[in-house]
């Protein structure tokens, strides 16, 4: 879906301009463009292995401290 923004008559090159950026902004094309530059890409399933495992030693160590700290 090309945008077309056309000349009125006597309308000044300045505000063509204006009124084709208007267009552009509302439309959201720039938002979409942006979001697939700077797409991230998955994780692994090495990487994902790991931090499921780091996540897992980092629950059992809350556990731990919290077993340990003074009772209330």
């Amino acid at each position: 879906m090309p945008l077309e923004v056309k000349r009125k008559e006597k309308e000044s090159p300045q505000n063509l301009v204006h009124r084709f950026t208007k267009v552009v902004r509302q439309s959201g094309v720039l938002l979409q463009i942006r979001g697939k530059q700077f797409h991230k890409r998955s994780k692994s399933a090495l990487a994902k292995k790991r931090s499921a495992l780091r996540r897992a030693r980092l629950k059992i160590e809350k556990a731990r401290q919290e077993k340990l700290s003074k009772p209330k």
